[in-house]
């Protein structure tokens, strides 16, 4: 329970975004949507907000946390791109946005997640659902489990797929974060960054995939991530797009046309890269420090960055601006989970903290034993000697 609990509590600190740059009154980025975020990726800087916080029907970028789901259980190796999925009858009579699954069919994890990221479809969802959890309901269960896990407070799903149904809702601001969170998992723009592909190529019923998304054949480092539209939603978009060491997402929702979010989507990236830049400090995994570990099996732990990250600032700004401080917990004592915060690197301009990491530790340290103990104190006793 201890072990949930500090990676529950690490999950959330590392997940929260670190800070927002002041806002100008007379921008505004998204004139026609309801609701509008754009954020860089690596800090979670809010660049530009409109209502982030409204709660508002998110149609299909709901399944941002469905593929969230999915790609966390590849890591985890709970599944293989390579597993065949089976569709059961209610899977195949989702309406809206499929792929046409038959009662029955088989694809496998990778085809269907094509299917989702790049068709949205909507039977591919409930398909992938019960073949992670064994009913959608199951599922849908584990997405707002893994909202709460994350610190957000205005977001709960109904089903995988975004279709309506009540008391489904989010912000832009909690899609921001999911995309956010599932951009660390690199791979998923491997799919969602395709224009065009086929499912069933050498059968006799060929599907050809066309990405609902097409920014990212019209915009320039566009590679994601999830479109979405209902009646009651309206157009609804995730976008996601980087250049050179700079990553972004934009979230709009409630747009009249699909025309219109395409555009406003647009305005946010042309902004973000016209006004900032990004400088890389860690990659995800690098070891920034260790931390001294009483009574414990070893002396030292090392912290490692959880995620990429780095600094933000307006264009013309420069690297040598700005400090960067480790700060490591003291009196840490065995047991040590892996994963747990012991430390951050915190980034200043002009004395103001503009940026903060936490820093976790790489591997669990277990209690030493007293032999251990009892070795350790008589190395050290020799070597105040010598």
């Amino acid at each position: 329970m201890q072990k949930k609990v500090a990676l529950l509590v690490a999950m959330m600190l590392c997940l929260l975004p670190i800070s927002s740059f002041a806002q100008e009154p007379a921008l505004d980025l998204a004139p026609n949507a309801k609701s509008a975020i754009l954020i860089e990726v690596d800090t979670g800087t809010i660049i530009y907000e409109k209502n982030s916080n409204e709660k508002l029907p998110p149609a299909s970028i709901t399944k941002v946390m469905t593929m969230l789901l999915i790609m966390e259980a590849l890591e985890r190796g709970e599944i293989k791109l390579s597993d065949k999925v089976r569709a059961s009858e209610y899977a195949a009579s989702m309406g809206g946005s499929q792929i046409f699954l038959e009662p029955g069919e088989m694809m496998s994890v990778e085809e269907m997640l094509k299917g989702i990221a790049i068709a949205s479809g909507n039977d591919a969802s409930v398909a992938m659902a019960e073949h992670l959890a064994g009913t959608e309901e199951a599922f849908v269960t584990k997405m707002n489990q893994r909202v709460k896990e994350m610190g957000l407070q205005n977001t709960n799903f109904a089903n995988t797929n975004g279709l309506p149904a009540n008391n489904h809702f989010s912000t832009a601001h909690d899609i921001a974060m999911m995309s956010r969170e599932l951009l660390k998992h690199e791979e998923i723009t491997k799919y969602t960054s395709l224009y065009q592909d086929y499912l069933r190529k050498d059968s006799s019923r060929p599907f050809w995939l066309v990405n609902t998304n097409k920014l990212v054949r019209f915009y320039p480092g566009a590679d994601g991530l999830k479109t979405g539209y209902t009646s009651e939603a309206k157009y609804c978009l995730t976008a996601t797009a980087k250049r050179d060491n700079m990553r972004v997402v934009a979230v709009v929702m409630g747009e009249p046309d699909s025309k219109t979010r395409n555009k406003e989507i647009t305005q946010m990236f042309d902004y973000a890269f016209s006004q900032y830049q990004s400088f890389p400090l860690v990659k995800k995994g690098d070891v920034i420090t260790q931390v001294e570990v009483n009574k414990g099996s070893v002396e030292k732990v090392n912290l490692v960055a959880p995620q990429p990250f780095g600094i933000l600032s307006k264009k013309g700004e420069k690297p040598e601006e700005f400090e960067k401080e480790i700060v490591v917990k003291k009196d840490v004592v065995a047991p040590v989970e892996q994963g747990q915060i012991l430390g951050e690197m915190i980034v200043r301009k002009d004395g103001k903290e503009i940026a903060k990491l936490s820093l976790m530790a790489e591997a669990p340290v277990e209690k030493a034993t007293w032999w251990e103990l009892m070795k350790r104190a008589t190395k050290r006793l020799i070597l105040i000697h010598e």
